[in-house]
């Protein structure tokens, strides 16, 4: 088995080229193992938080605690960096969407939300409705519906008149980091309490007396942030007295997968599963690369992908394949994942991005 890894140094404001991924190292689809082939850094101690892959331009967004890399996968090229000097609300980017319309939207730390698309920029803050100035989640429902989870409830905006309604008190709490939407235009809400879903008509909210998140198995120090009940702004640190942090109501990541099964990520609880009318737990114990989960994707074999405090799990139902930093990930704590339609999974941890795709295999 060969393996290809390639360490590029990317500095935000200056545009490097990606070595070419292509030739004898191209990945099998038919592979069943993956690794990591690539990867670059972003700068010692710069987080990658958020990920998205634009299909129609085969484009690699990329959000830091510095900026936007806006990088073509085609070319291999890093196409453009973006800061507050070009646009962007605030450097630090927690999430990133893009709508059916084609704007890229970028949550942002404490600077509300940008969007960007051909060259133009507009920039939201409450004084236009926004819920608030930390931004964390976006999706977008089937009748164009776009959603914003925010540190103070979520919005729905119509695309096409650019009204914002607020949704708090309707939510199980209103720190709002996971969000997506199913097959039947339902969304779902990962908040610091729990999870909440509508259907454009009711509310139904779930936590972990009724299931998600699986129990203490370290006997971790438990999180005095439970997110239930309160309303002020707190530290989201992991650990406490140095040590991580048990609260599986923090719900971090959501995913609607393609059979409508809910999957959300949580804090020192491992990954909960929503399917006939009841949650399932996978945890370490369970073979999870770690029990705090960040994110969640899944590729089009219908495998889930799993951004832990320890590295990323890939689950193909049945067992889980991990990787962490001895694999060749830059960062241990894998904060966003996307995948692309070559199926290759791009993972972003603090230093840096990592591309693991199907090994080849040699006859």
């Amino acid at each position: 088995m060969s393996k290809l890894m390639r360490q590029v140094t990317l500095p935000l404001t200056v545009a490097l080229l990606l070595a070419a991924c292509g030739g004898d190292n191209a990945p099998s689809r038919d592979a069943p193992n993956y690794e990591v082939v690539d990867r670059f850094e972003v700068g010692a101690n710069i987080y990658v938080r958020a990920l998205a892959y634009e299909s129609a331009l085969n484009t690699l967004w990329v959000g830091t605690s510095m900026g936007v890399m806006e990088i073509d996968l085609t070319t291999q090229q890093l196409e453009n960096t973006f800061t507050r000097e070009h646009g962007l609300a605030n450097e630090y980017v927690f999430a990133i969407g893009i709508d059916s319309l084609g704007y890229k939207w970028f949550g942002t730390n404490a600077g509300g939300a940008s969007r960007y698309k051909d060259g133009e920029w507009d920039v939201f803050f409450p004084m236009h409705g926004l819920a608030d100035y930390w931004i964390y989640a976006f999706a977008e429902q089937r009748d164009g519906d776009y959603w914003i989870g925010t540190w103070d409830g979520a919005n729905r905006v119509d695309l096409e008149t650019m009204e914002f309604t607020k949704y708090k008190e309707e939510l199980i709490n209103e720190w709002v980091y996971g969000l997506d939407v199913d097959s039947a235009n339902r969304v779902w809400f990962g908040t610091e309490g729990g999870v909440s879903m509508y259907d454009g008509e009711r509310w139904q909210e779930w936590n972990h007396d009724d299931g998600i998140g699986a129990p203490n198995e370290d006997a971790l120090p438990v999180s005095q942030n439970t997110g239930l009940g309160t309303r002020e702004r707190h530290d989201l640190s992991v650990l406490v007295g140095g040590q991580e942090s048990y609260n599986p109501n923090y719900v971090f990541a959501t995913l609607a997968d393609t059979n409508d099964v809910v999957w959300v990520g949580t804090w020192g609880g491992g990954v909960s599963r929503y399917e006939d009318g009841e949650w399932r737990n996978l945890s370490m114990k369970d073979g999870l690369a770690g029990n705090i989960v960040y994110s969640i994707a899944q590729d089009a074999s219908g495998a889930y992908w799993f951004g832990t405090n320890r590295g990323v799990s890939r689950y193909d139902g049945s067992g889980f394949t991990n990787f962490d930093t001895e694999s060749g990930l830059p960062g241990r704590d894998v904060y966003a994942i996307t995948v692309t339609d070559e199926d290759d999974v791009w993972v972003g941890t603090r230093n840096g991005v990592a591309r693991l795709a199907p090994a080849v295999t040699s006859e």
